[in-house]
């Protein structure tokens, strides 16, 4: 072959290639382009609702065992608090309060089972506290129960305030708020003590009633319920000092704020049913009723629904089929349970407690 031709050949070839491979990378461009927009947006992360909704199920995360709020019975039907308003996001979300899926988390394991996806919501008598609503990747969707930090001692010790428990040995949970919170007391009060660190609320309890520990410490709604599991319940006692504040809620993963606003407003709308005297005993009256605030409760006006991806009755089904908040509250942990607590801080704040939600409007 002629070198002179050779050589134009050879420049053709470089030049088509360089066309071809330039077409090429505009075309990988653009597609990486579009990818990071659709990603943009439709972001992974907004995606629970969808999931719950395909999977027809509600994967809610409870205690190992805590009466009155998260306790399975020997046929592993849940009942509590707890679990009460993880039926009811059941019912706003899918029709169907039964349609829970209960996971018994330990302390230890709770946020990792909420931060992997392994559960929906996590209702587990779970404190709000700074540092896990901003460095753990989750968002608390309101209070369900205001509490806070007591002690529990045998009568037979013969103590009557906790100043008195100098060198105490005391049982209290790992992986908890209560940690923290007894050092600070004990140290503030100069008062010592040795910590007998176990994994579970049931756990506790058998280091208390086989004398491990001389005091049981934990949220105080906590150690009614533990109390309970005493052979001789009146044996033991809570003493009156309350050391700190514990609101306890249910948690979401930070990142999807529809499904946030989904939990946080059926928690509202059983406290607002409360006030607006909507009860699962009277729901179908209900749906006449000329109120503007519980027809928008009711969906019988508005699109309150709509706003969160949801039909207009998905409140009025959870009150419906799981009641407003006092019926929860009397129903798992009222004067007319063994735990036997009275509403206090948590009555309504028109009834001398604290307990407020943000209106349906």
């Amino acid at each position: 072959m002629d070198s002179k031709l050779a050589i134009l050949l050879i420049v053709v070839a470089a030049v088509a290639g360089y066309f071809v491979a330039d077409n090429m990378g505009d075309k990988a461009a653009k597609s990486d382009k579009a990818q990071a927009t659709k990603s943009a947006a439709a972001p992974a992360s907004s995606s629970t609702l969808a999931a719950v909704k395909k999977r027809g199920q509600l994967v809610c995360g409870v205690s190992t065992g805590l009466p009155g709020f998260s306790q399975p019975d020997t046929s592993n039907k849940w009942s509590g608090l707890d679990v009460d308003v993880c039926r009811a996001v059941a019912a706003a979300v899918l029709g169907d309060a039964s349609k829970v899926k209960f996971t018994p988390l330990t302390a230890k394991e709770r946020f990792t089972a909420l931060q992997s996806g392994e559960i929906d919501v996590l209702s587990r008598n779970t404190t709000w506290t700074h540092t896990r609503d901003t460095s753990l990747g989750l968002n608390f969707a309101g209070v369900s129960y205001y509490d806070g930090q007591g002690f529990m001692v045998s009568k037979k010790l013969g103590v009557k305030s906790a100043k008195e428990l100098d060198g105490a040995a005391v049982c209290l949970q790992a992986g908890t708020t209560t940690e923290l919170n007894l050092a600070d007391y004990f140290r503030f009060n100069n008062l010592k003590y040795k910590s007998v660190v176990v994994d579970t609320s049931d756990q506790s309890v058998e280091g208390f009633k086989a004398g491990r520990c001389d005091v049981l410490t934990s949220d105080q709604s906590q150690l009614y319920a533990l109390r309970t599991k005493l052979q001789d319940p009146n044996s033991a006692m809570v003493l009156p000092e309350v050391i700190s504040k514990e609101p306890l809620g249910p948690v979401v993963r930070q990142g999807d704020d529809q499904w946030f606003n989904i939990v946080k407003w059926t928690l509202n709308a059983m406290i607002n049913a409360e006030e607006l005297g909507i009860s699962s005993k009277n729901v179908e009256a209900m749906k006449s009723s000329k109120n503007p605030g519980v027809q928008r409760v009711m969906g019988t006006s508005g699109d309150m629904g709509t706003k969160l991806g949801l039909s207009n009755d998905w409140a009025m089904n959870a009150i419906a089929q799981v009641g407003n908040y006092a019926e929860v509250f009397e129903r798992n942990v009222g004067t007319s349970t063994p735990l036997n607590i009275s509403r206090g801080l948590n009555a309504l704040w028109n009834k001398g407690g604290i307990l407020y939600a943000p209106p349906i409007r």
